[in-house]
């Protein structure tokens, strides 16, 4: 599979905990989730204004050019805890001031640790202590998107970019599998389609206006884009979605949120699940039982029905005849079996 396919576990609610300087331009901007703008001459006190994370120009003594092993660095922290696919390093509109190359190192925490906690020495190259490195060095090019693979099956928390020797990056991603802690999720009732807690996108029929993984995603929509939306359906059906959820459970209350959808929603919806440790396969019709009966949605409304169904895997969302949904909630609790599973999957990752 694609790395970058995964899910981004820096817009799970992720955030930049420090960086070695930021003089041009915030590193906050790192983790922005629309793409990095760029509108030429317009200046602010430090000079042209650039969306995305730059740091000052580095010298060596008498001026001459830097040691190859300077760097500067920044450290974010991930919305989920998981097992890291691919980093994504952005120099969009960063022509001649992009960093000459970059790594990058992670580590696996719990709780939530501060940077001092969690900076052996990375100013300096010290002791790296709790830091693995998971994409060695490698060259940089200006207005681009690089894509590194990492090999490691291991589960993270935080992610350390380096950049040599300086300079600028517009966008950072960390594209990977969420693995969920099975001892904050034990005994509770919980979003069992949350994608912060290890559910994902199985298959669809169609994401023409947005992705499809919005409807799973953390918080509330701002805006309809933020959403899943079909295209305008020309002949007779339905539109639908299958989410695979954190782990086996049992669901007992769902919400269809239609926010900002207000003469797009769906006209009808309906939920069906499906068990696939009984061997059925998501393309078994007959495997499919109903969760929830077709009930009519309104514009902009969070709709919540209490449901009684067997226990699950995987839930489909079958919209009539198309439209839009801004979330899918699918609240329960994980059986034995899927706490059994989730706890394997933890173990296997540490």
């Amino acid at each position: 599979m694609d790395e970058q396919l995964l899910p981004d576990l820096l817009r799970l609610r992720g955030s930049v905990l420090a960086a070695s300087d930021e003089f041009f331009a915030a590193k906050e901007n790192l983790i922005k989730p629309n793409a990095p703008v760029f509108v030429p001459e317009t200046y602010g006190a430090k000079g042209q204004v650039y969306d995305g994370w730059e740091t000052r120009r580095k010298r060596g003594p008498g001026g001459t050019l830097p040691d190859r092993t300077a760097r500067d660095w920044v450290i974010v922290r991930l919305g989920a805890p998981g097992v890291v696919g691919s980093i994504v390093v952005d120099t969009a509109h960063f022509t001649g001031n992009f960093p000459q190359a970059c790594s990058a190192d992670a580590c696996s925490v719990s709780g939530y640790p501060t940077f001092a906690e969690l900076a052996t020495d990375p100013v300096s190259g010290g002791p790296e202590g709790i830091w693995q490195e998971i994409v060695p060095r490698g060259l940089l090019t200006g207005d681009h998107r690089h894509a590194f693979s990492v090999r490691s099956r291991r589960r993270f928390t935080h992610v350390r970019l380096n950049i040599f020797p300086d300079g600028g990056v517009a966008r950072l991603h960390v594209h990977g599998e969420v693995v969920p802690d099975p001892a904050v999720l034990q005994g509770l009732t919980f979003d069992l389609a949350a994608l912060e807690n290890g559910a994902d996108v199985a298959s669809r029929s169609d994401q023409f206006y947005s992705s499809l993984r919005n409807v799973i995603s953390p918080g509330l929509s701002r805006v309809m884009g933020e959403g899943w939306e079909t295209r305008r359906r020309r002949k007779p059906g339905y539109e639908w979605l299958v989410i695979r959820l954190a782990g086996h459970g049992e669901i007992n209350l769902a919400e269809i949120d239609t926010s900002w959808f207000r003469g797009n929603q769906p006209d009808t919806a309906s939920l069906q699940t499906l068990d696939v440790s009984t061997g059925a396969a998501l393309t078994d019709e007959s495997a499919w039982h109903d969760l929830l009966p077709p009930v009519r949605l309104l514009p902009d409304t969070p709709h919540r029905y209490r449901v009684y169904g067997a226990p699950a895997t995987h839930v489909r969302l079958k919209i009539f005849p198309d439209g839009g949904v801004a979330r899918l909630r699918l609240y329960g609790s994980l059986t034995e079996t899927g706490l059994a599973a989730m706890r394997r999957r933890w173990d296997e990752t540490a």
